[in-house]
């Protein structure tokens, strides 16, 4: 199946596409307009579910509810058209956003921020109990994360530093250690953004100004490109029953089409070989 474009291209940012295995449909965010949509395959039709602050990334909570990490640091619940905060601002984030996020096992919550006038970027960790642990500090965009098919190890993504890193993951407790560096991008065209892995743990992240996806091996070893007709390729996730269909954002950035190639800023699907695997719900308490 060739590539297809779902969406007409209105996204400035697209961002967190995120497939929702019970409800069969895909919810992504614009972030700069502070917009969310959902996406039904089986009718083809896209909707607008939220207009309001940024929402950087958001999370399925097993109990229904959309986790949303927004500006300032604020944490709040989604459900039905009503909101409620659970974490009003992080005062470190006061002239920052959050921006990339991913749940673990436990149902734990990896969040990053991007860089400030002041200060980086940082990754945190938000417990189940709303406690929220700094985990990284200094980061040039916190981007992409996911975990080695084993539970063990954790890839991260700093986009301004060319580079995603790899820790050691504790799976009881989410503590992080022994950063080291997985796979140096500085040499290749484009920045690495969003990322997901698939079942037979293969790495597959966005390149933004890349014009593509790129599969690696969990080595690290280049396996293939996906070739996006938009510039800025900015995430992606597998969808559909099969967990065969990838899905994948686009932006315009500000940009024009002509500059920014065809679709930027839609919605693309391109059907692939290799099923992903089922992202984890958060769980945090409230």
């Amino acid at each position: 199946m060739s590539l297809e474009q779902i969406t007409d291209p209105k996204m400035q940012t697209g961002e967190n596409p995120l497939w929702h295995p019970a409800e069969k449909k895909l919810y992504f965010t614009d972030i700069p307009t502070g917009r969310l949509f959902r996406y039904d395959p089986a009718s083809d039709q896209t909707e607008e579910i939220y207009a309001g602050d940024i929402v950087g990334g958001f999370t399925f909570q097993a109990d229904g509810a959309l986790l949303l990490f927004m500006e300032r640091g604020r944490i709040a619940l989604w459900r039905d058209g009503d909101l409620t905060t659970l974490v009003d601002e992080i005062p470190a984030e006061r002239e920052s956003r959050f921006n990339d996020v991913i749940a673990d096992p436990q149902g734990r919550v990896f969040c990053g921020t991007m860089p400030s006038p002041s200060a980086g970027g940082r990754l945190y960790r938000l417990d189940r109990d709303l406690s929220l642990v700094p985990l990284v500090e200094n980061v040039q965009i916190s981007n992409g994360m996911g975990f080695t098919r084993d539970y063990k190890q954790f890839y991260y993504t700093e986009s301004l530093a060319h580079k995603i890193y790899l820790f050691d993951y504790d799976h009881a407790t989410g503590a992080l250690a022994n950063q080291r560096l997985w796979r140096d991008f500085s040499a290749e065209a484009g920045v690495p953004d969003g990322m997901t892995v698939d079942s037979e743990g293969g790495i597959w992240s966005a390149r933004w100004d890349g014009h593509g996806v790129f599969r690696y091996s969990p080595q690290g070893e280049f396996l293939q490109k996906i070739e996006i007709p938009a510039k800025k390729v900015s995430s992606l996730c597998f969808g559909g029953d099969d967990l065969l269909d990838l899905y994948i954002t686009t932006a315009l950035d500000g940009g024009t089409k002509a500059e920014e190639g065809q679709g930027a800023g839609a919605l693309f699907r391109q059907r692939v070989d290799v099923a992903g695997v089922p992202e984890f719900y958060s769980r945090i308490n409230h």
